[in-house]
C-alpha cells in the first residue's frame, strides 16, 4: 500500500462516542500486520486522562502488539478536545499542524500504513478554530497523502441514521469512505441488529467490513491477535 515516499493513511472515526473505535483500530492494526505491513497508530487528540495515565494508544499496544503509536495532544477532561482545552485554559495546535504531524509519521521510512484514531465522531472539533476530524483528513489529503476513512458504528437501533449522516458528511467533503465496522457485536443480536447488517451498506453506500465481538477489548493480547484477523477482512 505504500507509495514511493509516503504511507497511506486510514482515519478511524465513529458514529458517536463509545462505539468501539479503539478496539477496531487495534483489530485493523492486527489485520494489516498479518499482511506484512508495518503499522503506526496516531491519536491526534486524547481527552479524559491525566499526564501519567494509560489512554487509548496504550490499549491499542496491549491488544495489537507490535505497532508504533503517536499521541499528539492530551487533555485531562473527558470532553470534546476544543471544549476540554477551553475548560483547562490552554491552547492546542490547529488542525493543519496536527495534519502535518500525521504526514511526518507517514513519511517515516519504517512505516507502511498509518491509522489515525479520532475522538468521538467525524465532526467533533479538534481545535479552537472549529477544525474537525473531517478537516484533518482533508488537510492530510491536501499534503499529498492517500487517505481513506473507516467508520465504526453501533449495532442496534438508531445506527442506520447515525451511519447515513456520517457517510453523507464524508461524501459532501470528497472523502473516501472505505467502509463501516460494527464495533461491538453481541453473542445474541436482536432483530434490529440482524437487519442492520443488511441495511447498513444500502443506507451508507459503503461496504460493511465486519463485526467485532462484544467484550473483545477485555481479552488477553494473544487471544485478541489470534482472532482479530478474521473479523475485518482487510481490503
Amino acid at each position: 500500500m505504500r507509495t514511493e515516499s509516503t504511507a497511506p493513511v486510514i482515519v478511524v472515526t465513529g458514529t458517536g462516542t463509545d462505539v468501539g473505535k479503539t478496539v477496531a483500530t487495534a483489530a485493523l492494526a492486527v489485520g494489516f500486520r498479518e499482511q506484512g505491513l508495518r503499522v503506526a497508530v496516531v491519536k491526534p487528540c486524547q481527552t479524559g486522562v491525566g499526564p501519567d495515565e494509560d489512554a487509548d494508544l496504550a490499549e491499542v499496544r496491549r491488544l495489537a502488539g507490535d505497532v508504533q503509536t503517536h499521541e499528539l495532544v492530551r487533555l485531562p477532561e473527558p470532553l470534546a478536545p476544543d471544549t476540554a482545552a477551553r475548560h483547562a485554559g490552554i491552547g492546542i495546535p490547529p488542525v493543519p499542524v496536527l495534519a502535518s504531524q500525521v504526514a511526518q509519521v507517514s513519511r517515516r521510512g519504517d512505516v507502511d500504513l498509518v491509522l489515525v484514531e479520532g475522538a468521538g465522531g467525524l465532526l467533533v472539533r479538534l481545535d479552537l478554530a472549529g477544525g474537525t476530524l473531517a478537516d484533518l483528513a482533508l488537510c492530510v489529503q491536501e499534503l499529498g497523502l492517500r487517505v481513506g476513512v473507516v467508520v465504526v458504528a453501533a449495532a442496534g437501533l438508531g445506527t442506520l441514521n447515525h451511519s447515513a449522516l456520517t457517510a453523507e458528511a464524508l461524501q459532501l467533503r470528497g472523502l473516501d469512505c472505505l467502509g463501516f465496522v460494527i464495533g461491538s457485536w453481541p453473542e445474541h443480536p436482536d432483530l434490529a441488529m440482524r437487519l442492520n447488517l443488511e441495511d447498513l451498506p444500502e443506507v451508507t453506500g459503503a461496504p460493511l467490513l465486519g463485526r467485532i465481538p462484544a467484550g473483545a477489548g477485555s481479552w488477553d493480547a494473544q487471544t485478541f491477535q489470534d482472532r482479530a484477523g478474521a473479523w475485518l477482512p482487510i481490503f
